[in-house]
């Protein structure tokens, strides 16, 4: 079976080099930050402007290290964890997810705040981030 996914735009960030982009991204990051979503999907964005956040979804298509599946996430105080215990960009499936906000839509351009990735990311998907559906009231930050 092939899985074959088209990118529907490009992530614009001020990172440039593997190692720049934080490890989760930061709304306060210095910096333009904004979607180039392609013409053809531009009546997809219909009322998208009365969200405050979205669900970006993107291909990791620079990978600076081989895939693990054993890793020690930055925040994880050291200790290590299996590859699905984690957000590790290094995955067999390199897919990315990042909440950001929605700061404006100008024609095909999403302005957003900071995100994880670096410049000319391929962009596979955007979603709604809804309140009443994304926050799970009894989530716990695992790991311990």
């Amino acid at each position: 079976m092939d899985i074959v996914f088209h990118p529907i735009g490009r992530i614009r960030t001020p990172y440039t080099t593997v190692g720049d982009p934080p490890h989760q991204p930061d709304p306060n990051a210095p910096g333009t930050f904004f979607i180039e979503l392609h013409p053809e999907f531009k009546d997809g964005l219909y009322k998208l402007e009365t969200f405050a956040y979205i669900q970006v979804f993107f291909y990791l298509d620079r990978p600076d290290k081989p895939v693990t599946l054993h890793v020690k996430p930055p925040k994880a105080g050291g200790i290590e964890v299996g590859l699905f215990a984690s957000r590790s960009p290094r995955r067999p499936n390199p897919i990315g997810l990042s909440t950001v906000r929605l700061e404006s839509i100008t024609g095909s351009r999403l302005d957003i705040s900071g995100i994880d990735v670096m410049d000319n990311t391929p962009l596979l998907d955007i979603k709604p981030y809804i309140k009443r559906l994304d926050i799970k009231e009894d989530a716990n930050n695992g790991w311990g």
